[in-house]
């Protein structure tokens, strides 16, 4: 994928979660991965994690790192930037493909498939709807996600963008 300009909005990294409010952007990069948006419409804010595995197996000091402790830990960092204000969160998700030759081994699953299950159950944990996705395949993809719309759009090499 070529370089992305800053005006692209602030880079998200494996591991990583990124909060903001409108104006503004966050994007990060996926293979395996899963990139988990969630959006209040009202408030115009906006959390981007960069998920690499399925679940923590105990505390952690990295909580982007995983879909149980990520989704629980942006929700968080949103309801510090809201002010007291109630959030009413939606999500979309992107990546899970598989990288891969191999799954993990305890599970036929591969990491992909096993990171798009393991958020898709925290979000239901948490009752938080998911709005959109563009999940699996084989291939690496860009998300870009905007504060002010809560669109989603998905770069692909040698694709036209997606928008969800």
């Amino acid at each position: 994928m070529s370089r992305v300009p800053e005006s692209e909005g602030q880079l998200i990294k494996m591991a990583e979660i990124g909060v903001l409010q409108s104006p503004g952007k966050l994007r990060t990069l996926l293979g395996s991965c899963v990139g988990v948006a969630l959006f209040d419409k009202r408030l115009k804010l906006i959390g981007l994690a960069h998920v690499v595995m399925p679940c923590s197996t105990g505390p952690t000091t990295s909580h982007g790192k995983y879909a149980d402790t990520a989704i629980p830990e942006m929700i968080r960092r949103m309801n510090a930037m809201a002010s007291g204000s109630k959030l009413s969160l939606t999500a979309k998700i992107a990546g899970g493909a598989n990288m891969f030759s191999y799954a993990t081994p305890n599970s036929t699953a591969t990491i992909g498939e096993q990171n798009i299950l393991a958020v898709e159950q925290s979000l239901a944990k948490e009752q938080i709807p998911v709005l959109g996705r563009h999940l699996g395949g084989n291939f690496g993809r860009r998300m870009v996600v905007d504060a002010e719309t809560g669109t989603a759009q998905i770069h692909i090499v040698g694709q036209s963008p997606v928008l969800f």
